[in-house]
């Protein structure tokens, strides 16, 4: 199976390219974000919405397995829907994710000097390819990385461009905002303060944040970490398209000695 997830009903089936880089055992961080991103769009709402947060809480790891998902609408109205998207393995919740959506105003009219920020970075046809070899991982393998500032998983603050090129769940589309959220995981490779080979900093959540859903195939993570004195750290990028900025993503990082 080369797409991520097979989904049948409420029962998800784990492809093994779902595996990350810090235990061949595990999923990457970004494949349950997708899921649960996935699960929430589906969810009917009484008018046009779109995505504008999502937060995912990685409660365990989450294992190379069948899932189950379970979806709940926690507030449903006019103008947002606010929906937890719950992933199970073997009857135990290992993910928490819940999605808010705001409604469509395609009428609305705004000041001329209201406009996207642009960005003062090449776009991902002027950068060179990053391979990302420090964190070779099947997951990894499905993805395009450009970079345009450092390089993916060294040292320092990076702006690296990403593209979806596997499928993520069988037989459907990767939507804007999933392309925004599987990028967005990306975030403590892509501004890493210490050394992969010494050190694991696993995200333990992810949250994004969209003014607007992206255009295009590529997201840009403009990142940048902190790691603290006792075994946390942040990792965080501003969100960009070709068009210019349209989000921010923050991690929580759990910083352990290899």
């Amino acid at each position: 199976m080369d797409a991520i997830f097979r989904v049948d009903g409420a029962r998800v089936i784990t492809g093994p390219n779902a595996a990350g880089p810090w235990d061949p055992t595990m999923q990457h961080g970004s494949a349950p974000a997708a899921l649960v991103t996935w699960a929430a769009e589906a969810i009917p709402t009484s008018q046009p919405m779109q995505v504008v947060r999502v937060t995912i809480d990685l409660m365990r790891p989450v294992p190379l397995a069948p899932l189950t998902v379970e979806t709940e609408v926690l507030r449903a109205g006019r103008k947002i829907q606010l929906c937890e998207v719950r992933l199970l393995a073997d009857g135990v919740m290992v993910v928490r994710g819940t999605v808010l959506k705001i409604k469509l105003n395609p009428e609305l009219t705004l000041p001329a000097e209201v406009a996207d920020l642009p960005i003062e970075l090449p776009g991902p046809d002027q950068c060179a390819i990053d391979d990302g070899a420090f964190s070779s991982s099947p997951f990894v393998t499905g993805m395009s990385m450009r970079a345009a500032r450092g390089r993916f998983g060294k040292p320092g603050p990076g702006a690296i461009w990403f593209r979806v090129d596997r499928p993520l769940i069988e037989g459907a589309g990767v939507s804007q905002a999933m392309r925004a959220v599987v990028a967005a995981d990306f975030s403590n490779g892509t501004s890493a303060v210490l050394d992969f080979r010494k050190w694991t900093f696993l995200n333990a959540d992810l949250t994004v944040s969209l003014a607007r859903q992206p255009v295009g195939e590529w997201i840009l993570l403009d990142g940048e970490s902190w790691i603290g004195p006792d075994g946390a750290g942040l990792a965080t990028a501003r969100l960009a398209d070709t068009r210019g900025y349209f989000g921010r993503a923050v991690q929580s990082l759990v910083i352990e000695p290899r």
